[in-house]
């Protein structure tokens, strides 16, 4: 057991920079491609878990899903029996038309998908990074305030949550409106 102190011999292997012990199978000849190895997996490691990259894969992801989304529901309008009479009858769309209008709702669906995700994703990866926990609360508050920023325009009632500024009259909570046999319960006592 080289590197351990003999006369501690459950402590943790202190070894120089570079002469770590190489995994199994490698010898010393492979010592600096393994190291050049381990230095570009640290790098991508440290790149991809970085909130701008996490950002913007989920803005490239959200683009791809929405445009996807927007694909599908355009081309559905246009399986419409009423559009095929319409087609039958002489006033057909052009094909140009049908892919401009298309890829309009793809850029325009995309963009919103793009926009959500990018923000959510960097909000999340802030959160995490001040409270130096990785639990379900970020992922709650990030959500919270992603949707309080893309409700603002709408007004305060939309950006701080229809649920914390709405109140419930008293006769909607009382359980005889949900269940009517309670009524019958109660009145029998």
């Amino acid at each position: 057991m080289s590197g351990v102190d003999p006369r501690f011999p459950f402590s943790v292997p202190i070894y120089p920079v570079g002469k770590e012990p190489l995994p199994p199978g490698f010898t010393e000849d492979d010592r600096e491609a393994w190291m050049q190895t381990r230095m570009f997996q640290n790098k991508t490691t440290m790149i991809t878990e970085s909130a701008p990259f996490k950002s913007a894969m989920a803005g490239v992801m959200g683009f791809g899903i929405g445009g996807f989304f927007s694909l599908m529901t355009t081309s559905f309008q246009y399986e419409d029996p009423l559009l095929r009479q319409q087609a039958a009858a002489g006033a057909s769309q052009k094909f140009s038309v049908i892919l401009k209008d298309m890829g309009k709702g793809i850029y325009s669906s995309g963009k919103g998908f793009a926009k959500v995700g990018a923000l959510y994703a960097g909000i999340e990866c802030v959160i995490e990074g001040y409270r130096a926990k990785n639990d379900i609360y970020n992922s709650v508050s990030a959500g919270f305030i992603t949707g309080s920023i893309l409700g603002r325009h709408a007004g305060p009632r939309a950006a701080l949550g229809d649920l914390f500024l709405r109140r419930e009259p008293s006769e909607c909570v009382h359980a005889s409106n949900y269940f009517p046999s309670a009524n019958a319960m109660s009145s029998d006592d």
